[in-house]
């Protein structure tokens, strides 16, 4: 065993330290401090943006991404709020926050957006907009022009939520509901696009995986962080890591059938799973060199990867277990998930879709049939209702909560609060595994982007939901 200061480095297998996680012969493990050493989270003001009533530039709507240039220029994407909304402009300011220029208009032509969907900004000014109307991303310099298309290719994200929140990618196609069954396909749910620091790549991660039946792939193995290239007229998609997948069991009443022909379809449906609450989610961010950092488990546990997935470099753990899941958390999950779902339905039905953990997927009509549900042939003559019920809960909660890397590769590690779905303790830590300190619970938010000379962006809404952007200025130690 060696010491570094104010850490623990040893050399063991990686099984030994994550058992649920594949191994790949010794790897270097850093274990940090268990005890937090606090940070003070009294950042400077730089400027903020975003009012109720003023110049049109500086009313937004809805605000699903801030990122910043090299030259600290800000960029605002501003959405209209619905699922599958066309609507989407892009606003610039400087680093004082002056307005510099805004771009984006709704159509079917190039440059026009057409269900735009995931976003970011490359450190040289150039924007990038994934658009599923167009099956695409759109490239525009950094005075706005459109520049070019690049088409998706194979394993890209072809459906998406509302405001690039999350993107669903069949491993195999939308799989058929017909007679007859089969394997399974899996089909993963995706984070928002995160562009590589060097240029020319934006990279997509499977979050949670959900399985159907009736395809002719077998369900994956893995969550895998990808690497999408875009110097040519079509993406292509390199694996860059497979992070492991945790094993989930088949759920046969899952899915609730109504109606003619529901044994059937009840038979089709079994391969049907969905992930339980508190199953970990594929956390992932990109160093400045194109390293990756990610956490893929329920414990303390982030995992560096040399640029391009070239290797595995070290894990970095903390001694913090994660929580058992009581029938008090259940209870207290189930009250805050329906809460949550009386809040959406407040701002419409598109908003709350499937939001809550018992919801009715669809019901379908014979073919030919009519009465606006979706043609679902060999199932009779009458209409079937699928609702599925409610998921199980994971045995515990994960630890890492989010986890994000600033411009210059401090790592920011949100761990889970006491209180159910609350937001707990900041953690910052180098990729070699020093730790900093830690910011208490409530000191600060996680920023919705990082910059260059400190600079980090928050999304904040006032009492009457207004949006805007406040601009921080962090201090060298947690840059």
């Amino acid at each position: 065993m060696t010491t570094a200061t104010r850490n623990a480095v040893v050399l063991i297998p990686l099984a030994a330290v994550l058992a649920a996680s594949p191994a790949a012969g010794a790897q270097q493990v850093v274990e940090i401090p268990g005890r937090d050493q606090q940070l003070d989270a009294e950042f400077e003001e730089v400027f903020r943006v975003g009012v109720y009533d003023g110049a049109d530039w500086e009313m937004f709507a809805t605000i699903p991404k801030v990122a910043f240039d090299a030259e600290g220029n800000l960029y605002v994407f501003d959405a209209g709020g619905e699922m599958m909304d066309p609507d989407l402009r892009v606003v610039v300011v400087d680093r004082t926050g002056a307005f510099l220029r805004e771009f984006g208009s709704v159509g079917e032509g190039p440059g026009e957006f057409n269900v735009p969907t995931a976003y970011g900004v490359t450190r040289d000014g150039n924007t990038i907009v994934g658009d599923m109307g167009h099956q695409a991303y759109q490239i525009f310099d950094p005075s706005g022009a459109f520049v070019r298309m690049v088409r998706y290719g194979r394993g890209q994200p072809s459906v998406a939520g509302s405001g690039g929140g999350v993107t669903f990618r069949p491993s195999g196609g939308m799989p058929p509901l017909a007679a007859g069954g089969g394997p399974t396909t899996t089909t993963t749910m995706s984070r928002p696009i995160q562009v590589d620091p060097r240029g020319g790549a934006v990279y997509t991660w499977d979050a949670v995986a959900m399985t159907f039946p009736g395809s002719t792939e077998p369900a994956a193995d893995h969550r895998a962080i990808t690497r999408h290239t875009l110097d040519g007229e079509e993406t292509r998609a390199e694996t860059l890591v497979e992070a492991w997948q945790p094993p989930r069991e088949e759920e046969e009443e899952m899915l609730e059938v109504s109606g003619s022909g529901s044994r059937e379809l009840r038979e089709l449906l079994k391969g049907f799973t969905r992930p339980p609450h508190f199953e970990p989610l594929l956390q992932m961010s990109l160093l400045p060199d194109g390293g990756i950092v990610y956490a893929d488990s329920s414990a303390y546990a982030l995992k560096v990867v040399a640029p391009d997935g070239a290797d595995l470099l070290r894990t970095i753990t903390r001694p913090i277990p994660p929580r058992p899941v009581t029938p008090r958390i259940e209870e207290e999950h189930k009250r805050k998930q329906e809460e949550s779902q009386e809040a959406l339905r407040d701002r419409g039905p598109m908003s709350a879709a499937g939001q809550s953990t018992r919801f009715q997927i669809t019901t379908f009509v014979p073919a030919g049939g009519s009465g606006g549900g979706l043609p679902l042939p060999g199932f009779g003559s009458e209409p079937l209702s699928i609702t599925a019920a409610e998921a199980p809960y994971y045995p515990v909660i994960p630890v890492i909560r989010q986890l994000s890397a600033t411009w210059e590769g401090r790592i920011w590690v949100m761990r889970d609060g006491e209180e159910v779905l609350e937001d707990g303790p900041i953690d910052i830590v180098t990729a070699g595994g020093e730790y900093i300190g830690t910011f208490a619970t409530g000191a600060t938010k996680m920023p919705n982007a990082f910059g260059p000379d400190g600079l980090a962006a928050f999304i904040e809404f006032d009492e009457l939901g207004v949006a805007s952007v406040v601009v921080r200025r962090l201090p060298a130690e947690v840059r």
